[in-house]
């Protein structure tokens, strides 16, 4: 399924190498006044070809809105957006020769040899272009309603820290010139959400958020707060406990990272996701020929970014702001901010 939320309904269609990419934002409240000069900052900040430490492609990610919007305001109807695709190489793929560790094997397998695979087709990170403009409508919602989200990169291979530093660089940078690449831990913090948005079960806050991180390419963890952490602590030491401050109940530590049993207690939602090494990477590798049924090797063409880090970081954003608004709309929590 395409198709992310409960109240707030996010499509997303399309493929890298076809004509364009789009989605769709069914849910939004009437009269939500969107600035659009704001979404076209958030796009830029995932565009390709933007810094030195990603892909070449250039994408201008500029939005064709049909619908949904007037006067800059949402109307009720779902938003409609397309980007063009313009800048492809679509030569430089074999979907027959299926790149290690990406979806041209399993999409074969599923989809009988159909998908259109060229540019890693609809399981490329260009269609994080899409989530990036819902979650840029819904970031604006959220922080007319004192909702702040802010995501940094805290991990790059072996080099760790509050934000992308010039160690972190330079493993991008080494691990490109050795045609290889690198993988990376971001983290995202939200604050302004009140206590009591959640629910049960699969619809617990780290279910809707974890399901759509999970969507991302490249995404292979996630935890909140402590996170694995937890495996090492004792109760005593992992627990949160409880305290009035100003006539309002909070809590002395943040370990759980604002979630109990699923809802938010009104502490800052803390979430990591680990992305792996992209996938992509210009030395030898080992696979086979479809065609043939033979073993053969490979050296993967075409313009990828070292590590998913950088341009993730919007996507993280837009990914926490979509699954938030999607749960407070669900409760009073929108109404009472």
């Amino acid at each position: 399924m395409n198709t992310y939320g409960e109240c707030l309904k996010v499509t997303i269609f399309g493929e890298s190498h076809g004509p364009g990419i789009g989605v769709v934002v069914d849910g939004l409240p009437a009269g939500e006044r969107i600035d659009l000069e704001e979404v076209r900052v958030q796009m830029r900040r995932r565009a390709p070809g933007s810094t030195e430490l990603g892909t070449p492609r250039k994408e201008t990610d500029e939005p064709l809105i049909l619908s949904g919007l007037y006067h800059n305001q949402t109307t009720g109807s779902p938003v409609a957006a397309v980007f063009q695709n313009s800048n492809t190489r679509s030569s430089d793929y074999q979907p027959e020769i299926p790149r290690p560790s990406h979806a041209d094997y399993t999409a074969q397998v599923k989809f009988g040899g159909h998908m259109d695979l060229r540019g890693g087709g609809p399981f490329s990170g260009r269609l994080t272009a899409c989530m990036v403009f819902a979650g840029a409508l819904c970031r604006q919602i959220l922080e007319r309603r004192g909702v702040r989200l802010e995501a940094n990169v805290v991990q790059v291979g072996k080099a760790k820290g509050k934000e992308l530093s010039f160690e972190m660089k330079r493993e991008i940078l080494e691990s490109r010139a050795a045609g290889d690449s690198v993988g990376s831990v971001l983290e995202c913090v939200v604050t302004g959400v009140p206590a009591g948005v959640g629910g049960l079960m699969f619809g617990g806050m780290e279910s809707r958020i974890a399901s759509l991180l999970y969507a991302i390419p490249g995404v292979k963890g996630v935890e909140f707060g402590l996170g694995f952490g937890f495996a090492e602590k004792h109760g005593s030491e992992a627990n949160d406990s409880f305290k009035m401050e100003k006539g309002k109940v909070t809590c002395r530590t943040n370990n759980a990272g604002g979630i109990n049993g699923g809802i938010t207690n009104g502490m800052p939602l803390v979430v990591r996701m680990a992305m792996r090494p992209t996938a992509s990477i210009a030395m030898e590798q080992q696979t086979v020929d479809l065609r043939t049924m033979e073993d053969t090797t490979l050296r993967t063409h075409g313009r990828h970014d070292p590590c998913l880090a950088v341009r993730a970081i919007p996507v993280m954003e837009a990914a926490l702001a979509i699954s938030v608004l999607d749960a407070m709309l669900e409760s009073a929590a929108y109404q009472s901010i």
